[in-house]
């Protein structure tokens, strides 16, 4: 049997003999004025049911899309009401226990990650899972040309071609537009709201569906270049 299924909505005869599963992983935290709380793991579930339409050709093994992990690492954006983080210690145990339960019937397990903020727990259970000789890995949601990090040009512009119906862009502002790199130091010691008070790093006013539609592509796209090569992550 080839082809994808939704995890969610199936049930467990659906599910193909040792399968590529794929994990959205993303976050609950805040994203500026007029972008929701769940916009990385809006972003990460795209991305993987993309990856997944895109493997399920014959040529491909059989992939599972498994529900997102809606809760990550954001602790620096809890200086904002309605962030919802769990850090670095639970995520990585909860990474640790779902692959080792999905590796009782998955043949690989493959994590999407849609919040940087998760990425030295996900790289710190996913090594733990292979030195247990587990078959997983993890790719960002990334791709060429994307200019800035939070809430920004990109970020909103995907979620105009995804969600526009949960996009305020009236309430749109512009925040810190200083490079990440410069950032980083005061958003590792600080948080986010001394960076950018209306939590927003980058200028999301120009934001499109189009330039989204173009952007979503080429994140799955890379994504899918990733996942065709096991050894990453």
């Amino acid at each position: 049997m080839t082809g994808s299924i939704d995890l969610s909505a199936s049930v467990w005869p659906d599910v193909p003999s040792r399968p590529l599963v794929l994990v959205p992983v993303g976050s609950t935290e805040q994203h500026g004025p007029h972008l929701p709380f769940d916009t990385d793991t809006r972003i990460a579930t795209a991305v993987a049911a993309g990856v997944a339409d895109r493997l399920a050709a014959p040529i491909d093994s059989s992939v599972v899309l498994a529900p997102a992990i809606a809760y990550g690492a954001s602790g620096e954006h809890q200086g904002f009401p309605g962030t919802a983080s769990i850090g670095h210690t639970a995520l990585h145990l909860t990474i640790v226990e779902l692959v080792r339960s999905l590796s009782t019937w998955a043949g690989r397990i493959l994590l999407i990650n849609g919040h940087g903020g998760n990425v030295a727990s996900i790289s710190d259970a996913v090594a733990q899972m292979r030195d247990e000789q587990h078959d997983v890995s993890w790719i960002p949601c990334t791709a060429e040309h994307m200019t800035d990090s939070h809430a920004g040009l990109d970020e909103t512009s995907v979620m105009l071609f995804l969600a526009p119906h949960v996009v305020q862009m009236h309430l749109a502002e512009v925040g810190n537009v200083r490079p990440l790199v410069e950032l980083l130091p005061s958003l590792t010691t600080v948080g986010v709201r001394p960076v950018s008070p209306n939590g927003v790093l980058g200028n999301p006013l120009l934001a499109s569906a189009a330039r989204g539609a173009i952007l979503f592509g080429a994140l799955v796209d890379s994504a899918v270049i990733r996942a065709r090569c096991p050894g990453q992550g």
